[in-house]
C-alpha cells in the first residue's frame, strides 16, 4: 500500500481496509498493469478512488459519462459499473498499447458494450464531441498541463448539476509548498477551479488528491 507524503502508511492501509475492496477483475488488472508498466503503474487510480468513482456515478444518476485519460482501464470500469441500463461512457486516450489492456478487461468486466474509446490527443478528439450540455459526469486523469483545456472542453458540454472529478490535484502534497514545476502547473489548475463561479468544488485528500466539481 503506497502512502503519499501527506498520508502516513498506517493511515493509507487503514483507509484501504475500511473501503469496499476491488473484485478479482480489478485486482487482476492492477497486477497486470504493475507488471507491464512498472513505475508508470502509479498512473492507475487507487482502489479507494475506484470505489468512490462507482458510488458517485450511481449517486448522481449519470447516464452519459466521459473519461479523459484511460490508461489500462481501471477507472473506466469503475465508472461504467455505476451507470444505469442504457448509460454510456466515452473514453479519450492517446495510447493504443495501454488501452488494448483496457479493452480486454472491459470485456471481462462485462462493460464493453457501455464504452466507446476514441484514440488521439484529447484536445483534438474532444472537438468532435457535440457541444451540447449532455454530459452528466466526467473524469479527468491525463497529462497535467492539459487539465485547463480538458476542463473547459468538458464544462461546455456538462449538463447543469453535472459532475467533474479530477485526479492528482495534490501532486504528492507538493502543491502546498512548491511554486515551480509540476506543483506550479497543478496550483494553477486548482486556482482556476476555485475561481470559477460556474461551479462548486471540494478537493478531497484521497490518494493523490481528487477534486469533486459540480456545475451550478
Amino acid at each position: 500500500m503506497k502512502a503519499f507524503s501527506f498520508i502516513t502508511a498506517d493511515v493509507a492501509r487503514y483507509t484501504a481496509e475500511h473501503t469496499t475492496a476491488p473484485d478479482d477483475v480489478l485486482r487482476d488488472l492492477a497486477e497486470e498493469t504493475l507488471k507491464a508498466a512498472g513505475d508508470d503503474a502509479e498512473m492507475q487510480i487507487s482502489p479507494e478512488q475506484g470505489t468512490l468513482l462507482t458510488m458517485i456515478t450511481q449517486i448522481s444518476g449519470a447516464r452519459n459519462a466521459v473519461e479523459i485519460g484511460t490508461f489500462t482501464g481501471y477507472s473506466s470500469i469503475c465508472i461504467a459499473r455505476g451507470l444505469p441500463a442504457g448509460g454510456r461512457l466515452t473514453c479519450f486516450d492517446v495510447s493504443a498499447e495501454w488501452t488494448s489492456i483496457a479493452r480486454r478487461y472491459w470485456e471481462r468486466a462485462g462493460v464493453a458494450g457501455l464504452i466507446e474509446l476514441r484514440l488521439g490527443p484529447a484536445a483534438e478528439t474532444l472537438r468532435e464531441f457535440p457541444v451540447r450540455p449532455e454530459v452528466d459526469l466526467a473524469f479527468i486523469d491525463a497529462d497535467k498541463a492539459g487539465y485547463p483545456v480538458y476542463y473547459e472542453a468538458v464544462m461546455s458540454r456538462l449538463a447543469p448539476g453535472g459532475i467533474i472529478l479530477v485526479d492528482n490535484t495534490l501532486r504528492h502534497g507538493t502543491v502546498a509548498d512548491y511554486t515551480d514545476g509540476e506543483a506550479a502547473t497543478m496550483r494553477g489548475f486548482n486556482d482556476l477551479v476555485r475561481a470559477d463561479d460556474r461551479v462548486t468544488s471540494t478537493l478531497l485528500p484521497i490518494a493523490d488528491g481528487l477534486t469533486l466539481i459540480r456545475k451550478r
